[in-house]
């Protein structure tokens, strides 16, 4: 399975978008040293998820949740 998520930071309550095929392992690498881009604002705990069984509509849907009209979307349908 392939997995678009949304993690909100306990710091600061900004969102961070991704995509992975390994949801708890990759939020150990978020909240751990692992990753650069989101360790100032951790810790983060996740609070939406969606499972795909093809990897181009989850980085699709990912992608979309980047742009203004997904911003949109996830305070109007996600939050």
């Amino acid at each position: 399975m392939y997995y678009t998520y949304i993690l909100q930071s306990i710091k600061d309550k900004s969102l961070y978008k991704g995509f992975t095929e390994d949801l708890k392992e990759r939020l150990k690498v978020h909240n751990g040293s692992g990753d650069d881009h989101s360790s100032r604002k951790r810790p983060w705990k996740l609070i939406w998820y969606c499972a795909f069984d093809n990897k181009k509509k989850a980085l699709d849907f990912e992608k979309y949740l980047k742009s203004g009209s997904g911003r949109v979307f996830i305070n109007k349908h996600l939050l």
